[in-house]
């Protein structure tokens, strides 16, 4: 079987990609001044990627007890969510069709995808497994064709991409196609995201910064200003291209050249659900918004729309939306990006 893509996105997409939180974590080696608090920060792995929770506590063992807390409810998440983990929910799902008792996380993102599959009308669509194995699969091979699969190969697959084709009836889980198959890298760290900040949220925290592979803020920092996110140059992952300010939400970034198939980058894991293809609108899209889940799906989904439609489904969306789309040309555009 081809390597599962969270392997291979925790080793590039995520790490060659991702936003990074320059300014926010590099100033934070002690107390802080005019605060009098000094930050406990796990660092480990979430679904794949490097992942970091920094949260600010007077009680060095209580903020200890708190991440140890969040730890346990990544594990748990992973369990259910992961294509890593051949055990997991989702693999189960994947190998069988059909689930009789799901877990309530793979129920509720399930749930959560359909919905971001209806508002961008279907350019968000988490059945996109069978084209990540096809591509993944041809370009393994030596001697592969550089053109990529055959249109007859890529037609075949993409019969198979339907997230209406996903029945969810109480607790089981079922697919209506044969061949389908699911994956949740464009939504599940998102969705820890936001269950790891509820977490916080439950237990008093106010000024917190979590990247599990998209970033949130429960609050600014400490000091009153902005975490200051830095967004990598598409095209020189050592340099960054921009940096924007973090007080509440969320920020997720997609962008094509993390995982590529060949090594043009030409093909790469972000698909078209329409055509079967790579899109190829953007070098990279951030997404601004109010919770991890939506924006991670946004930023993948958006991907395969041109700029005029990404940029009307913000809009429908509402203000607290915003949108940063680095073109294949080169070209910056913010849409609604929130000031410092």
């Amino acid at each position: 079987m081809a390597m599962h893509p969270e392997r291979r996105n925790g080793l590039t997409r995520r790490r060659f990609i991702r936003v990074t939180a320059m300014g926010a974590l590099g100033c934070m080696a002690g107390p802080v001044y005019g605060v009098g608090l000094t930050p406990a920060i796990w660092r480990g792995r979430a679904m794949g990627t490097d992942a970091a929770i920094t949260l600010f506590h007077p009680e060095p063992r209580a903020a200890a007890h708190l991440l140890a807390r969040c730890q346990t409810l990544i594990g748990d998440l992973e369990s259910q969510l992961s294509l890593y983990q051949p055990d997991s929910a989702l693999c189960r799902l994947n190998r069988d069709g059909v689930l009789d008792t799901a877990p309530r996380a793979l129920l509720e993102i399930l749930r959560l995808a359909y919905i971001i599959h209806q508002q961008t009308d279907g350019a968000f669509d988490v059945t996109v497994q069978p084209l990540w194995r096809l591509y993944s699969d041809h370009f393994a091979r030596a001697g592969a064709d550089p053109s990529g699969p055959s249109d007859a190969k890529i037609a075949a697959a993409a019969a198979c991409v339907d997230a209406r084709a996903i029945h969810i009836q109480d607790d089981k889980i079922h697919f209506a196609k044969p061949g389908m198959a699911v994956t949740l890298n464009g939504i599940a760290q998102g969705y820890i995201t936001d269950q790891v900040a509820a977490l916080l949220h439950a237990a008093g925290m106010e000024n917190v910064l979590l990247d599990l592979g998209e970033f949130r803020a429960l609050g600014p920092h400490p000091a009153g200003r902005a975490w200051q996110i830095g967004i990598r140059d598409p095209l020189a992952s050592w340099r960054m291209m921009d940096r924007v300010p973090l007080r509440q939400g969320a920020i997720a970034t997609s962008g094509g050249y993390g995982t590529q198939f060949d090594a043009s980058g030409r093909f790469h894991h972000l698909f078209d659900p329409a055509s079967g293809q790579p899109a190829r609108h953007y070098r990279s899209l951030t997404i601004h918004g109010p919770d991890a889940a939506r924006a991670d799906a946004l930023s993948t989904g958006l991907s395969a729309l041109p700029l005029p439609q990404a940029k009307k489904m913000l809009d429908w969306l509402g203000t607290d939306w915003g949108g940063y789309f680095v073109t294949s040309d080169g070209g910056v555009h913010r849409h609604h990006w929130p000031a410092g």
